[in-house]
């Protein structure tokens, strides 16, 4: 099913509005989950092109809402309060909800004040208005978990806010006497659960709310914060890339070491999305191997570290990415900026509008070539690009939790608006981790049900911990403490935006030959489900998953994904990378990893550079230039060039090609002399068993097989000169090895079979000679590992030639 594109005309202006697809179920203008994805593209379209009307005629301000000419009025928008103290700037829902907000998310603990100073411009008694919501009204939940105050030059509104309405709106907070002059106002969190406050409006007009639209950055807003209407300029650009997580870094790096111009829009302080310290997903996927071993060497520089998820804050390496962004002079960095609008022309993406998530500053970002790294295909939604989202049975967001012990006895309050649950309702945390299967919205919207998705999670984790804190589990954690909750979702399934190929499961799995097949993806398919143990209570929206595997992904090469899974099919110059890219959604189980959302990142700003010097389109780079692609992705990730048609440059601290399998993760053979192949270049017959418990190993690991079972590995190597030479076998001793292992080598009419004792161990370094023979250069050596009347297991790593003097 693809996504209705928009009509249009040459030069058109696309604004996806404030609400991208719908209001958060079950209120509001409901778009039931059983419609699919183009009955939600139409119905929202209506709703933003009545919103243009209205706000395009000249009666608009007025027709929205009327204020007295003498009236004096103030619009402080919260995320731009000097002091934040202890509130979290939220911007994941600002294309549903119309704007940033901060969010006082404290654990249940109240968190310190936001403050920060306003000009008041005349005495007079003023109105005010907070923009809120009860964040658990959707779901008629008893009490309210979001309440904060207002204040005034330190005196609190006469109203508690967070407490009233299922969506957000203004609410009402009273009248305060002001003189002219400097005003201080806070934010007071009273609870530590996730109260929200989205803007304060003060006016001497009649008790009149302002108007409440949705839409990103409308005319009142722009007008009450005395912001131009007209965008600054950025650019023109080689590339815009929109998104900051891996498949945007990855795209804005290898682009701008490539000789483009690149902007790099992101609108979250640190850059790596799901692999950020924001929210903690250790990033997945084998890297530097395949057909284009040379891929995923960018990826390296800036991978966390991570030993779990959810990780540390620290090993994700916030301050890395941004570092290496920053390094390159071709890249332009705009944190911070979150992008809602796309200019189009024809059939091509012109422009891309930004606003500075603080500020509110806008800026229009030129350009020749874009790039969709947003996750949701938002960029590509903007621009009519062809796009689908599967019906039913999608996966869902995650928003992972840690908790800790403290030294003395800990308290958490009562949580009667969370999840009703027990110790018997979820998963035990154990290791202290609440981990990625804590995880709902299957199948509810997961754009514009987005902020009501990350709600429930939070309902999920709070009453999880208050089972465990004042139910049944509370004689076990008196010390427990909540000590991390993310905030930010980590969503794994939208829009995917269509290209020339569309991948599907059955070409992974029959590995399928694509001429422009570059990005390995060694995930297997990997599609979560609820998990049916913890469904019942809560069917309608199940908070535990299940992941099911399709394990017949080739893990160690990768299955090599098109180059033509990055363009949009229908938008001349659109790129995609990352988990919104051209596959179904099936494949989507192995492609949607971050370390393969990065390599294809690389990949789209090599094929940019060279639309660039060629003056074409990305499909053009397939049908014109598929040799010149595939030669820089031979490239090592470091290499560099000024401009695109520049000579390139390849550093002294380059990485060595890993090769088809990867990099060595032990002996690596180019250290060793003579001539070394490993077990996994050797032709396996029978059943074998890669292993790397045992240390001191060659290559990847090594194998094992059972005696007698009919397992045989053959190697074969050449000489690079004329001469004498020693052929020894790697292994590793072990006490279960066979004391009778066979080794054939054969050179021309010459056999010799020797039988090892693996138990005792390798007399020079881990390497037994086996035979010495004399040959021609490129004479071919031929070694057999057997199994038969072994006497135990067989152990076999690397086989050697080594010139004797």
């Amino acid at each position: 099913m693809r996504g209705t594109r928009c009509g249009g005309s040459q030069g058109r202006t696309r604004w996806p509005g404030g609400r991208e697809q719908r209001q958060p179920w079950p209120l509001g203008l409901r778009f039931s989950h059983s419609l699919p994805p183009t009955a939600y593209f139409r119905e929202s379209l209506v709703l933003h092109r009545l919103a243009l009307l209205l706000l395009a005629s000249a009666a608009a301000p007025l027709a929205l809402w009327a204020q007295p000419a003498n009236s004096a009025d103030i619009l402080v928008e919260a995320e731009s309060f000097t002091d934040p103290g202890g509130w979290k700037l939220d911007t994941q829902f600002i294309n549903q909800m119309g704007s940033p907000y901060l969010l006082a998310h404290g654990l249940g603990r109240p968190v310190a004040d936001a403050t920060t100073t306003i000009e008041v411009p005349a005495a007079g008694r003023y109105h005010v208005f907070v923009r809120t919501l009860d964040w658990v009204a959707r779901w008629d939940a008893p009490g309210t978990p979001g309440r904060f105050q207002v204040l005034v030059d330190d005196q609190p509104l006469e109203e508690t806010f967070g407490t009233r309405g299922a969506a957000w709106d203004w609410q009402p907070g009273g009248a305060v006497e002001l003189a002219p002059g400097k005003v201080e106002l806070k934010l007071r969190d009273l609870t530590g659960f996730d109260g929200r406050c989205d803007a304060i409006y003060l006016t001497t007009a009649a008790d009149q709310p302002p108007p409440n639209l949705s839409e990103v950055l409308p005319t009142w807003r722009l007008e009450k914060l005395n912001l131009p209407a007209e965008p600054a300029e950025k650019g023109p650009y080689d590339l815009v890339v929109v998104g900051g997580g891996y498949a945007g870094l990855g795209a804005a790096i290898s682009a701008a070491r490539m000789g483009c111009k690149v902007a790099l829009i992101q609108n979250r302080p640190v850059l790596g999305g799901n692999g950020s310290s924001e929210v903690r997903v250790w990033a997945q996927g084998l890297i530097r191997r395949g057909r284009f071993p040379r891929i995923g060497e960018i990826v390296e520089e800036f991978a966390d570290e991570a030993t779990k998820s959810p990780g540390r804050a620290e090993e994700f390496g916030d301050e890395l990415k941004e570092q290496i962004v920053r390094a390159e002079k071709n890249i332009d960095l705009f944190l911070n900026h979150h992008a809602y609008r796309a200019e189009t022309t024809g059939s091509q993406v012109t422009a891309v509008w930004a606003f500075d998530t603080r500020s509110g500053q806008q800026k229009r970002f030129s350009g020749q070539l874009f790039a969709d790294c947003t996750g949701h295909g938002s960029l590509g939604f903007w621009a009519d690009a062809d796009w689908e989202m599967t019906p039913e049975g999608r996966m869902g967001m995650s928003n992972m939790w840690r908790w800790d012990e403290a030294e003395t006895e800990t308290e958490f309050p009562e949580t009667p608006w969370a999840l009703d649950l027990t110790m018997e309702d979820f998963p035990y945390p154990r290791d202290h981790h609440g981990q990625w299967f804590w995880e709902s919205g299957f199948n509810k919207d997961a754009i514009g049900d987005a902020e009501a998705i990350r709600d429930w999670n939070l309902r999920a984790v709070y009453g999880a911990f208050n089972a465990m804190k004042n139910r049944d589990g509370a004689a076990d954690h008196r010390n427990a403490i909540l000590t991390w909750v993310a905030y930010i979702g980590g969503p794994r399934e939208s829009r995917r935006l269509l290209g020339d190929v569309v991948l599907t499961q059955d070409d992974i799995v029959e590995k399928r030959e694509f001429p422009d097949g570059c990005v390995p993806s060694t995930w297997s398919i990997d599609l979560h489900y609820p998990k049916e143990q913890y469904a019942k209570k809560f069917p309608d929206n199940p908070f535990i998953s299940i992941a099911v595997h399709d394990r017949r992904v080739d893990r160690s090469y990768g299955y090599p994904v098109p180059y033509r899974c990055f363009y949009s099919r229908n938008i001349d110059n659109l790129f995609m990378a990352g988990r919104n890219i051209s596959v179904t959604h099936e494949a989507l189980g192995t492609t949607r990893v971050m370390k393969t959302c990065g390599m294809m990142g690389e990949v789209v700003g090599k094929a940019a550079s060279l639309c660039v010097l060629n003056q074409c389109t990305p499909r053009r780079v397939y049908e014109d230039y598929l040799p010149d692609l595939l030669g820089l992705l031979e490239l090592p990730g470091k290499a560099y060039r000024d401009t695109v048609g520049g000579p390139v440059t390849i550093p002294d601290d380059a990485l060595p090609n890993a090769g088809p399998f990867g990099p060595e993760s032990g002996v690596e053979m180019r250290s060793l002399p003579g001539v070394v192949v490993d077990d996994r270049q050797a032709k396996s017959t029978g059943n074998w068993t890669e292993g790397t418990g045992l240390k001191g190993y060659i290559g990847w690991g090594y194998r094992y097989a059972s005696p007698d079972s009919g397992a045989s590995l053959e190697y074969r190597l050449a000489a690079k000169k004329p001469g004498r030479y020693a052929v020894r076998i790697h292994y590793l001793s072990h006490e279960n090895r066979g004391t009778q292992v066979p080794v054939l080598v054969e050179v021309g009419d010459y056999t010799e079979t020797t039988r090892i004792n693996q138990r005792t161990a390798a007399p020079q370094e881990g390497f037994q000679k086996v035979a010495e023979v004399q040959l021609a250069a490129g004479q071919d050596v031929r070694v057999l590992i057997g199994s038969d009347d072994a006497k135990g297991t067989v152990h076999a790593d690397a086989v050697q030639l080594l010139p004797l003097p």
